[in-house]
Protein backbone atom coordinates (compact mmCIF):
# COMPACT_ATOMS: atom_id res chain seq x y z
CA UNK A 1 0.00 0.00 0.00
CA UNK A 2 1.55 3.36 -0.23
CA UNK A 3 -0.05 5.94 2.05
CA UNK A 4 0.53 9.23 1.21
CA UNK A 5 1.75 12.59 3.21
CA UNK A 6 -1.67 14.34 1.93
CA UNK A 7 -3.90 11.47 3.50
CA UNK A 8 -5.77 12.93 7.12
CA UNK A 9 -4.50 11.85 10.29
CA UNK A 10 -8.23 10.11 10.60
CA UNK A 11 -7.29 8.13 7.81
CA UNK A 12 -3.96 7.21 8.68
CA UNK A 13 -5.36 6.52 12.31
CA UNK A 14 -8.86 4.32 10.72
CA UNK A 15 -6.14 2.23 8.80
CA UNK A 16 -3.42 1.90 11.94
CA UNK A 17 -6.49 0.54 13.88
CA UNK A 18 -8.02 -1.64 11.03
CA UNK A 19 -4.14 -3.30 10.36
CA UNK A 20 -3.82 -3.69 14.59
CA UNK A 21 -7.18 -5.19 14.25
CA UNK A 22 -6.49 -7.59 11.54
CA UNK A 23 -2.42 -8.56 12.44
CA UNK A 24 -2.01 -7.03 15.74
CA UNK A 25 -1.88 -10.79 17.21
CA UNK A 26 0.48 -11.52 14.56
CA UNK A 27 3.35 -8.94 14.86
CA UNK A 28 3.80 -9.08 18.78
CA UNK A 29 4.23 -13.54 17.90
CA UNK A 30 6.86 -12.10 14.69
CA UNK A 31 10.30 -12.71 16.59
CA UNK A 32 11.75 -9.03 14.80
CA UNK A 33 8.57 -7.20 15.84
CA UNK A 34 8.38 -8.48 19.45
CA UNK A 35 12.03 -7.87 20.56
CA UNK A 36 11.94 -4.65 19.23
CA UNK A 37 9.01 -3.47 21.08
CA UNK A 38 10.26 -4.58 24.08
CA UNK A 39 13.59 -2.87 23.48
CA UNK A 40 11.71 0.65 22.03
CA UNK A 41 9.27 0.39 25.56
CA UNK A 42 13.04 1.13 27.12
CA UNK A 43 14.37 3.47 25.05
CA UNK A 44 11.58 5.27 24.78
CA UNK A 45 11.29 5.39 28.88
CA UNK A 46 15.10 6.22 28.83
CA UNK A 47 14.48 8.98 26.28
CA UNK A 48 11.06 10.40 28.22
CA UNK A 49 12.77 10.19 31.39
CA UNK A 50 16.61 12.30 29.86
CA UNK A 51 13.60 14.96 28.82
CA UNK A 52 12.05 15.50 32.25
CA UNK A 53 15.14 15.33 34.34
CA UNK A 54 17.17 17.89 32.16
CA UNK A 55 14.28 20.40 32.50
CA UNK A 56 13.99 20.00 28.21
CA UNK A 57 10.43 18.94 28.83
CA UNK A 58 9.46 21.43 31.16
CA UNK A 59 10.86 24.28 28.52
CA UNK A 60 8.89 23.25 25.89
CA UNK A 61 5.45 23.14 28.05
CA UNK A 62 6.31 26.30 28.51
CA UNK A 63 7.33 27.60 25.08
CA UNK A 64 4.06 26.01 23.87
CA UNK A 65 1.63 27.34 26.68
CA UNK A 66 3.25 30.57 27.64
CA UNK A 67 5.16 31.29 24.37
CA UNK A 68 2.64 30.66 21.57
CA UNK A 69 5.11 27.85 20.24
CA UNK A 70 5.50 25.80 17.04
CA UNK A 71 7.56 22.94 17.51
CA UNK A 72 3.80 21.24 18.01
CA UNK A 73 2.26 22.66 15.42
CA UNK A 74 -1.00 21.81 13.06
CA UNK A 75 0.62 19.53 10.35
CA UNK A 76 3.22 17.64 11.67
CA UNK A 77 0.78 14.72 12.03
CA UNK A 78 0.96 14.18 8.56
CA UNK A 79 4.21 13.55 8.83
CA UNK A 80 2.83 10.07 10.22
CA UNK A 81 2.39 6.81 8.61
CA UNK A 82 -0.57 4.27 9.52
CA UNK A 83 2.37 2.25 10.34
CA UNK A 84 4.21 4.25 12.68
CA UNK A 85 0.63 4.77 14.43
CA UNK A 86 0.33 0.63 14.26
CA UNK A 87 3.44 0.59 16.36
CA UNK A 88 2.17 3.00 18.85
CA UNK A 89 -1.20 0.72 19.53
CA UNK A 90 1.08 -2.42 19.42
CA UNK A 91 2.40 -0.22 22.50
CA UNK A 92 -0.52 -0.37 23.94
CA UNK A 93 -1.08 3.56 23.38
CA UNK A 94 -4.59 5.25 22.51
CA UNK A 95 -5.27 7.16 19.68
CA UNK A 96 -6.31 9.95 20.34
CA UNK A 97 -9.90 10.46 18.84
CA UNK A 98 -9.17 14.86 18.15
CA UNK A 99 -7.44 17.47 18.20
CA UNK A 100 -7.09 19.07 21.58
CA UNK A 101 -6.05 22.71 20.06
CA UNK A 102 -6.84 23.49 16.88
CA UNK A 103 -3.29 25.25 16.09
CA UNK A 104 -1.17 21.59 17.58
CA UNK A 105 -0.17 18.95 16.31
CA UNK A 106 -3.09 16.75 16.52
CA UNK A 107 -1.18 14.51 18.97
CA UNK A 108 0.05 16.69 21.49
CA UNK A 109 -2.26 16.13 24.63
CA UNK A 110 -2.32 17.89 28.13
CA UNK A 111 1.16 17.08 29.07
CA UNK A 112 3.09 16.50 25.58
CA UNK A 113 3.30 13.88 23.01
CA UNK A 114 -0.04 11.02 23.25
CA UNK A 115 2.49 8.79 21.19
CA UNK A 116 5.21 6.60 22.72
CA UNK A 117 6.60 6.53 19.18
CA UNK A 118 6.97 9.17 17.31
CA UNK A 119 8.06 10.84 13.98
CA UNK A 120 12.22 11.30 13.88
CA UNK A 121 11.65 14.62 13.36
CA UNK A 122 9.92 15.23 16.31
CA UNK A 123 12.31 13.42 18.54
CA UNK A 124 15.35 14.50 16.73
CA UNK A 125 14.21 18.43 16.34
CA UNK A 126 15.92 21.15 18.84
CA UNK A 127 14.91 25.02 18.44
CA UNK A 128 17.80 27.42 18.36
CA UNK A 129 16.41 28.30 21.78
CA UNK A 130 16.97 25.36 23.55
CA UNK A 131 20.35 24.66 21.43
CA UNK A 132 21.67 28.06 23.03
CA UNK A 133 19.98 27.38 26.38
CA UNK A 134 21.01 24.17 26.93
CA UNK A 135 24.68 23.05 27.86
CA UNK A 136 26.54 20.64 25.48
CA UNK A 137 26.79 17.83 27.95
CA UNK A 138 23.54 18.15 28.07
CA UNK A 139 22.53 18.37 24.40
CA UNK A 140 25.56 15.46 23.48
CA UNK A 141 23.24 13.17 26.06
CA UNK A 142 20.03 13.87 24.29
CA UNK A 143 21.40 13.13 21.13
CA UNK A 144 23.02 9.82 22.43
CA UNK A 145 19.53 8.47 23.92
CA UNK A 146 17.81 10.06 20.94
CA UNK A 147 19.78 8.16 18.41
CA UNK A 148 19.68 4.74 20.35
CA UNK A 149 15.61 5.40 19.88
CA UNK A 150 15.60 6.32 16.16
CA UNK A 151 17.87 3.23 15.17
CA UNK A 152 15.02 0.83 16.54
CA UNK A 153 12.07 3.18 15.30
CA UNK A 154 13.99 3.24 12.23
CA UNK A 155 14.39 -0.88 12.14
CA UNK A 156 10.90 -1.80 13.37
CA UNK A 157 9.08 0.35 11.05
CA UNK A 158 10.72 -1.41 8.16
CA UNK A 159 9.79 -4.39 9.28
CA UNK A 160 6.44 -3.49 9.95
CA UNK A 161 5.93 -2.28 7.08
CA UNK A 162 7.53 -5.60 5.76
CA UNK A 163 5.13 -7.28 7.57
CA UNK A 164 1.72 -5.26 6.40
CA UNK A 165 3.26 -5.82 2.60
CA UNK A 166 3.84 -9.46 2.68
CA UNK A 167 0.25 -9.93 4.04
CA UNK A 168 -0.82 -7.76 1.20
CA UNK A 169 -3.05 -5.31 3.69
Amino acid sequence: MDYRNEEPISEKIAIAKRLHAALGDELKMDPQVSVRLEELSVRVKDSSELCLSSGLGEACRICEQDEGGSCCGEGIENRYSPELLLINLLLGVTLPESRKCSRSCYFLGEVGCTLQVREILCINYLCGKLQKTFPPEILRRLQEVNGAEMDLIFGLHDRVKTFVRQKDM
